[in-house]
């Protein structure tokens, strides 16, 4: 048993809205050091921790957590579309071995993943991937979110049944850290939208031109500050990348979403998804980093970082 973890944020203009100076050449560097370290790593197993956004798990039935023993991507922001190489009996396994931990935890045949769990793993094996793994989806969108300490032991519940496989096992956690893209709340949004996030049902044209929107928003975000979304936080970041590094996430237990929400964003709750991998590693003991970056992209009003973590037992 080996267990290593890879974490990055994810932006949907990577690589169409330049983040300015070195900075996209110096993610792309970090990025080339995770996957050398996957690599290296050689995993036989990969569980990917992943957000939506509203995009494939809708209100019509939003659980906390939920792991697909089927998916497909929705194809947004050039991310992949279509059947996914998902190792179904694995993800079913591990089903019963998280339920058994006391975590309740829903199972799809038919998951839907967009952009928040498909790029880092694309950023890992390439767009067209063939590497079969198990998506575990985190709402991070829907309210009301359920407790961290209810992450923590999510994370803590796969890394423990992780290391009975026998096997090297990679968890990737994709999302965060602190920015405050435009996503819709329930209780305040107008009914169309309502119906957007609750049943779907959108057409390839209007999802282009949302698409589009939220580029030109990141384009133009100078402009968007002074209106309604908050600049990213460094020290909120910072808070958040130490517990990852720190090895005991007991820490998050008493973030509240409405903590996060203040200080990290509306988008910030993907951070979740790291908090769930990194407790997955913990359960192995000691970890080290050996990637660790991370850069206030203030002209995407972002936190962006890229880690890789592996057992000290390794």
């Amino acid at each position: 048993m080996t267990l290593a973890v890879a974490a990055m944020s994810h932006v949907p203009g990577f690589g169409v809205v330049d983040p300015g100076g070195t900075i996209f050449e110096e993610m792309n560097a970090a990025i080339g050091r995770v996957r050398a370290f996957v690599e290296d790593f050689d995993p036989d197993v990969t569980i990917a921790f992943g957000p939506d956004h509203f995009n494939g798990v809708l209100y019509e039935m939003m659980p906390p957590f939920c792991i697909g023993a089927q998916a497909s991507g929705i194809g947004d922001y050039g991310t992949r579309e279509g059947p996914l190489p998902v190792d179904s009996v694995l993800a079913r396994e591990l089903l019963e071995a998280v339920l058994a931990e006391g975590i309740d935890i829903a199972r799809s045949e038919r998951l839907r993943v967009d952009h928040g769990m498909l790029q880092p793993l694309e950023f890992l094996y390439g767009h067209d991937f063939t590497t079969a793994f198990v998506p575990i989806f985190v709402n991070s969108v829907g309210h009301p979110l359920t407790p961290m300490n209810r992450v923590r032991l999510l994370g803590e519940a796969v890394g423990r049944a992780a290391q009975k496989l026998d096997k090297r096992v990679l968890m990737l956690a994709s999302g965060g850290l602190s920015h405050d893209p435009p996503l819709p709340e329930w209780d305040i949004a107008e009914q169309a939208v309502r119906d957007r996030i609750t049943t779907g049902g959108t057409t390839r044209e209007q999802q282009a031109a949302r698409e589009a929107a939220i580029l030109e928003g990141l384009r133009n975000y100078d402009e968007a500050t002074a209106t309604s979304m908050q600049p990213l936080d460094e020290e909120w970041d910072t808070t958040i990348l130490d517990a990852c590094r720190g090895g005991d996430l007991t820490v998050v237990d008493p973030w509240t979403s409405a903590w996060m929400r203040a200080g990290g964003g509306r988008g910030a709750q993907e951070v979740r998804t790291w908090i769930a991998a990194y407790s997955g590693l913990a359960t192995a003991g000691p970890y080290h980093l050996v990637v660790d970056e991370y850069w206030p992209v203030h002209s995407w009003g972002s936190g962006f970082a890229v880690t890789a973590a592996v057992s000290d037992a390794a």
